[in-house]
C-alpha cells in the first residue's frame, strides 16, 4: 500500500526469518502480522501476533521461508524497517530498526513517529 515497487516494506535479518519461520512451522501458522497500536511511555508500541491466515489488507513480506504480514494502519509507520531477532544471556526477542521512530522510551518499549 505505502511500498516502493521492487522494495519491501520491511526487511528481515537472516536470524529473525529463521527465527519467524521456525515459529511458522512448529505451531502451523500462516505467519506473523506486526502493527502498532497507542501505548507506553513514548506513545506507540509494536504489536506482533500469531495468524491463520492472511488479510487481503495486510503488507506481506517473504524472506527466506518467512511471512511477516504488516497490519494496514500500520504499513505506514513500518515502511523501511529492519526487523533483527537478537539473543542474550537474559532474553531473546525482536529487535525493530525503523528508521520512522523519532523518539523511544529509555525501556525499549515504546516509541514516537515524527
Amino acid at each position: 500500500m505505502f511500498g516502493i515497487p521492487g522494495k519491501q516494506a520491511v526487511t528481515l535479518t537472516p536470524k529473525a526469518a529463521a527465527q519467524v519461520a521456525k515459529l511458522m512451522t512448529s505451531a502451523g501458522h500462516a505467519g506473523l502480522r506486526i502493527g502498532v497500536k497507542k501505548g507506553g511511555c513514548a506513545g506507540m508500541e509494536y504489536t506482533m501476533e500469531y495468524v491463520e491466515a492472511t488479510d487481503p489488507n495486510d503488507e506481506i513480506v517473504e524472506q527466506d521461508g518467512a511471512r511477516v504480514m504488516i497490519a494496514p494502519m500500520a504499513q505506514m509507520f513500518l515502511f523501511g524497517t529492519e526487523i533483527d531477532y537478537e539473543t542474550s544471556l537474559l532474553e531473546s526477542c525482536f529487535k525493530f530498526r525503523n528508521p520512522n521512530v523519532t523518539e523511544a522510551c529509555g525501556c525499549g518499549e515504546s516509541i514516537k513517529f515524527g
